[in-house]
């Protein structure tokens, strides 16, 4: 009986052992893989936060040591930005394209810096035009383009001006005199005045104006920001064999809405026509009819949102219009508007069009043409 009891105690000492040993080596095991896991979860982190880059040269400082703050592009923080633009997903992937095809490291500072995004954006453009296998990818790729770059000016901050000294030269400006207005290029914004090119009647001769006259002038930044400013005439000199209107400074400047497109000035031959609506049943019923009689006028700005058109001939706001230009290209770039008022000027008038229609490579010239990434 006493050997019955005995039975289970009955086993190799060697086995015991063997047992503990196979239990220290799971345990190692573990600990070997829960520290893998904690230092893959910290150089995540590291990389989320952007941790300094020091496998790309980048720009010099002044005193040509390497720049400073430089960082990793990071997907992490380059989706953080999108959403806080207000990129969707697309435009996200376009953004990370755009940035990555100009080799950019540290993506808020370019997002950040409207020089250096145009710089990217001009290359991304001129890279799709060239890689893209079919027209009709180009198109769609541009569309895309655009409409990331678009979102990009808008979610730009409200931005104020404290003088007229601090804005950019070769900018437009518009002068209002009288119930007449004029578009004029700004020369120069340093100095004791404010130089523009001075404005020309319709037979181009300049327009005289007397020492201290009263003006209102609106401006638009190549960002897109629109201010205005009331100022006086200090005089006219001469630059170059040309007539410079000089202005006085001003201090009170107002900030315009945003446009919700980029706009440039102009000056393109355009050919436009009237548009009537045949049929009074359901909207469905209703077709466009264009009028075959043609005329002609200057396109004087124009954004994928719209354009003005100076012209002789008689056009009422309300209207319907399709707007045809060539460009260099020889394309035919073509869009339905409206117009949403028109003004006097001498014996033109100036038609302000909201377009209705524009067939997505139309759109895609203009929007190249505005943000200067190719000719009109």
């Amino acid at each position: 009986m006493n050997s019955l009891l005995l039975y289970p105690l009955q086993m190799e000492v060697s086995d015991f052992w063997k047992s503990k040993s196979s239990n220290n080596d799971a345990a190692l095991i573990f600990i070997i893989i829960v520290a893998v896991i904690i230092a893959a979860v910290i150089i995540i982190n590291l990389l989320k936060k952007g941790a300094p880059a020091i496998s790309r040269p980048g720009p010099k400082a002044k005193n040509n040591s390497p720049w400073v703050g430089q960082r990793h592009f990071s997907g992490f923080a380059l989706n953080r930005l999108s959403r806080n633009i207000g990129l969707d997903s697309d435009q996200t992937k376009m953004l990370d394209y755009v940035l990555k095809n100009d080799g950019v490291i540290d993506a808020e500072r370019s997002v950040n810096s409207p020089n250096l995004l145009d710089r990217s954006f001009r290359r991304a453009y001129n890279t799709i035009e060239r890689t893209a296998n079919t027209d009709e990818e180009a198109q769609q790729r541009l569309a895309l383009l655009f409409s990331t770059r678009n979102v990009l000016d808008n979610s730009s901050g409200a931005g104020t001006l404290s003088s007229t000294s601090k804005l950019p030269d070769n900018i437009t400006a518009v002068l209002s005199i009288g119930n007449d207005k004029y578009p004029v290029k700004v020369l120069s914004t340093k100095g004791d005045s404010l130089n523009v090119e001075c404005p020309e009647n319709v037979l181009g001769s300049p327009i005289k104006l007397p020492r201290g006259s009263k003006l209102s002038v609106v401006v638009f930044t190549k960002s897109n920001k629109g201010f205005s400013f009331e100022t006086r005439v200090l005089g006219v000199s001469t630059a170059q064999g040309d007539n410079v209107l000089q202005l006085a400074h001003s201090s009170h400047v107002k900030r315009l809405a945003q446009r919700r497109f980029r706009r440039r000035q102009a000056l393109i031959a355009c050919n436009f026509y009237f548009v009537h609506v045949d049929g009074a049943g359901r909207s469905a019923e209703k077709r466009l009819i264009v009028d075959k009689r043609r005329l002609t006028g200057n396109i004087m700005d124009i954004s994928v949102g719209g354009c003005s058109i100076k012209s002789t001939a008689p056009v009422s706001g309300g209207a319907k219009l399709k707007i045809e230009y060539v460009n260099r290209e020889n394309y035919t770039v073509a869009a339905l508007g409206q117009v949403l008022r028109t003004n006097r000027t001498g014996i033109n008038t100036i038609s302000h069009i909201k377009f209705l229609k524009v067939p997505r490579k139309s759109m895609n010239i203009i929007n190249a043409f505005v943000y200067e990434y190719s000719n009109e």
